[in-house]
């Protein structure tokens, strides 16, 4: 968990960006994201990414690799399993939809919207994961965390959502490996 720290700190010193006080490590092996506040641990919860390879490329489903900021943050005062179609709330949680619905990997009660901090890699033409619409979202589908299971966010059940929501502000640093 250490290394993690470690590796944010060095990749924003290599991309010459400030390390931000409130971190987010995620590890697809391992199926789990941690929280640091000045590169001590604060939270670790579970999640779901890709059931594809780890990718950055457009259209590959893939959850994307690097480094990453917390460009937007979406949902205040939203209640748990609330659902966001194109990132406006619906007012509705999610066991409200016909089930033809609740069979999509919906994005529900919070989102933290990722940009790509490095260039050719996550960020820039075919590559962008702001342009991609990758999130750190809620989930309908809370019985798959732990698993591969998204479409390339980063989900975690609604409660933990929100917990993570109020963790970190916007434009806290996000590596994914």
């Amino acid at each position: 968990m250490d290394d993690i720290v470690r590796r944010i700190i060095d990749k924003s010193e290599r991309l010459s960006i400030p390390c931000s006080r409130i971190c987010i490590g995620v590890s697809i092996e391992q199926q789990k994201l941690w929280v640091f506040e000045n590169g001590k641990p604060l939270a670790s919860y579970p999640v779901s990414t890709s059931v594809k390879p780890p990718s950055c490329v457009l259209d590959s489903a893939g959850t994307p690799t690097g480094l990453h900021r917390v460009e937007q943050r979406i949902g205040d005062g939203e209640k748990p399993g609330v659902v966001f179609f194109s990132r406006v709330s619906t007012g509705r949680p999610f066991w409200d939809f016909d089930d033809d619905i609740q069979e999509r990997n919906l994005i529900t009660s919070r989102i933290l919207w990722l940009r790509g901090l490095e260039e050719g890699v996550n960020s820039g033409e075919g590559v962008d994961t702001f342009q991609r619409y990758i999130y750190i979202h809620g989930t309908n589908h809370e019985d798959r965390i732990g698993r591969p299971a998204s479409g390339g966010c980063v989900v975690l059940a609604n409660v933990e959502m929100i917990r993570l929501y109020d963790q970190v502000p916007g434009g806290s640093l996000v590596l994914i490996e």
